[in-house]
Formats: C-alpha cells, structure tokens, sequence
C-alpha cells in the first residue's frame, strides 16, 4: 500500500518537516542520535540532519526510501535508511532521541509494543518526540486513518512512559498543510518526554 502512495510524483507530505519537528529541534543536544521512526520520504530526517544531528531513519516502503535518499543528496546531507518493519526494528540499538511523527498505522496491542520498544531505544536522559492525530481526526477526514483507537490520548501516552519528565504536552486543532496528503483543520497531539537518568 506504502509504495504505491509513495510512487506518485512529487512528494507526498512535502519536503519540509512537519511544524512539531520545527518547534521541538531546540531541546535536543548537540550532535544527538536519532531515530525517526516510519519517516517516510524524510522531510524529518534530512532536516534534523542538516541541523548537525547524527540520524538515522526508518521505512517499510523502499519507494519512499529513494526518495529519502534523493532529499538528502539535494540537501547536502547525510542520513542512515534503513528498509524495516518496525515491527522487526532492533530496538536494542541506543539512541538520544526517538521521534515518531504520524506513525499511527499500529493498532493498540503494536502501538504499546511500539512505545515499549521507544523506552527501550532511548538512552537515559534521553527523548521520546511523538506529534500525531487525536481520536476527533477521524470526523475531519484531513488525514491519517480511519480509526480512532489509532490516535494518541494524552493519558495513554503518559502511561506508556511512566516516570518519565513530560516536557511538552498539548491537544489543539490546526490547519496544517503538508504536501497533498495532510491538508486542513486538524486534531494535533504533540508529546516530549525525557527518561529519567536512573533507567
């Protein structure tokens, strides 16, 4: 499904990152490790990329991939692609940050398999970066699936990282305008937490 999306011309969330990413860049440290989970076409990576971080990203769409590889040559950057599941991702690898930006194909049962993996990946002191859909989205049809127990919950997502410092937290309706897929008014969740140093 992925690569057919990915196949059309262009680029289907655009080649600038998502406004999340623009807003949080600053709270990472010099030079952090990233994960950019599900990162598509790389709007994300190559831009945290050219910001001096050491990223790497991931996709299950090898469409997507070249065009990520494509963005990160116009841009003069370099980023690690990986083609994975994320199901099968190594969660084993250490990262400073993981950022997951509309990943919100994974139903319940994988998304906890999926921010269980993100505390595992993140160093202590470290940064969980999540920015996707609240269940009201589904009623404005702006993007993202069709289900609502896909989208994130404030609640949930602080359950799923408990006693972690929680830096930023918010719910909000924004029109958003990113590439031809993400278009409108639409239901945000924006959610930073950093591991605590003991972990």
């Amino acid at each position: 499904m992925w690569d057919e999306r990915y196949s059309a011309p262009g680029y289907l969330f655009g080649k600038e990152p998502a406004t999340f990413v623009r807003r949080v860049a600053g709270m990472l440290p010099a030079r952090a490790r990233i994960l950019c989970l599900g990162d598509g076409e790389g709007r994300n990576s190559v831009h945290l990329a050219g910001l001096g971080h050491r990223v790497a990203a991931m996709d299950a769409s090898a469409v997507a991939l070249e065009k990520a590889r494509r963005l990160a040559r116009e841009k003069g950057v370099e980023v690690d692609l990986h083609h994975a599941d994320i199901e099968g991702w190594d969660w084993s690898r250490r990262f400073d940050a993981v950022l997951g930006i509309f990943i919100q194909f994974a139903p319940p049962p994988l998304r906890a398999r999926i921010h269980a993996g993100i505390a595992e990946a993140v160093e202590p002191g470290g940064l969980v970066m999540l920015h996707g859909y609240a269940p009201r989205q589904v009623g404005y049809g702006t993007g993202g699936p069709p289900s609502a127990a896909n989208m994130y919950d404030l609640a949930g997502l602080r359950a799923d990282f408990p006693g972690w410092e929680v830096l930023v937290e918010a719910d909000r309706d924004e029109e958003i305008a990113e590439g031809s897929a993400h278009r409108g008014i639409s239901a945000l969740v924006d959610f930073v937490a950093r591991k605590p140093v003991s972990a």
